[in-house]
């Protein structure tokens, strides 16, 4: 028996089956009559229960730290403590699995400058409609303002498509000093290599079955999966477009809990010093890619 609940019900039990006295029972169980004739006098705080238990349903996926900042954005002066200690009594506790893995070798990592377009990724998350019919979505992911630019769902993206959607977003945002993928047919196709030569923007490719040296927007796509994918019932392409708007309030732990947006925001109002506010994260260092991968485009392009 561990713990003074489990001692509580233990002399409860020897009391009502066994009938020993409350002496006799505490020193069978080996536990004190203070501690065992001890009530909480804790507020049932049931107002805050509620809003918490209504926060956990609608983001089933999201854990107390998360939880306990929006509750802070609605005002809640509660300590991080208190929420934790009702989410376990809620049994709101969200169990995941995780493969053990091992670094294998050894990483030469290249730092990225701590600016906004100093990165982009690109990677394809793929889910299916309510009858059946699959669909993907172009996730592009800021590296270092943990900022998803662009998720474009469609039955169909080609790789023209994907030229056309990074030609849009480099006309608002600007364009990225570097830009990272897979080898997907639609990344490696003639029209994202003219794009990338006529944009004069480096374009890196992952190693072959090396998803880690992505590690930025695969995070991305599993957060994404995980508390909207998993989550919702898209009943069709309409509704997947204006359903799919997952990085404007979540708050982003290695960015001090802020969301991206806002800490995008700081951080163009401030300067480079905003990577350090609030308890965020430094600047964030990127996989490079492997030898030979970089000239990979220059030579589809002469193989045309």
């Amino acid at each position: 028996m561990v713990g003074p609940a489990a001692r509580r019900e233990a002399v409860a039990h020897l009391q009502a089956v066994m009938g020993l006295s409350e002496r006799r029972a505490c020193s069978f169980v080996g536990a004190d009559r203070k501690m065992v004739r001890y009530r909480s006098r804790r507020p049932p705080e049931t107002e805050l229960r509620t809003r918490l238990r209504d926060l956990a349903n609608e983001r089933r996926r999201f854990g107390y730290r998360r939880l306990f900042i929006l509750l802070r954005r609605e005002g809640e002066a509660s300590g991080v403590n208190r929420i934790y200690r009702l989410y376990r009594e809620e049994g709101l506790t969200v169990r995941k699995r995780r493969a053990r893995r091992r670094a294998v070798g050894t990483r030469a990592p290249i730092l990225v400058e701590a600016r906004p377009n100093a990165r982009w990724s690109l990677d394809f998350v793929h889910d299916q409609f309510a009858c059946g019919r699959r669909f993907r979505v172009l996730n592009i992911v800021d590296d270092v303002m943990r900022e998803c630019l662009a998720a474009v769902p469609d039955t169909s993206i080609s790789g023209r498509r994907v030229a056309r959607e990074l030609t849009d977003l480099v006309a608002q945002r600007g364009k990225p000093d570097m830009i990272v993928s897979d080898h997907g047919t639609e990344f490696t196709s003639n029209a994202i290599l003219a794009w990338a030569k006529d944009h004069r923007v480096e374009w890196h490719y992952i190693a072959p079955g090396k998803p880690m040296q992505n590690g930025y927007v695969e995070s991305f796509n599993g957060r994404m999966r995980d508390e909207m994918l998993n989550e919702s019932l898209f009943f069709g392409l309409d509704h997947a477009r204006s359903a799919i708007a997952f990085n404007t309030a979540r708050p982003h732990s290695s960015l001090g809990y802020q969301t991206p947006a806002a800490f995008a925001e700081v951080f163009t109002a401030t300067g480079s010093g905003a990577a350090q506010i609030k308890g965020s994260a430094p600047p964030p260092v990127a996989q490079p890619a492997p030898h030979g991968v970089t000239e990979m485009a220059q030579a589809l392009i002469a193989a045309g």
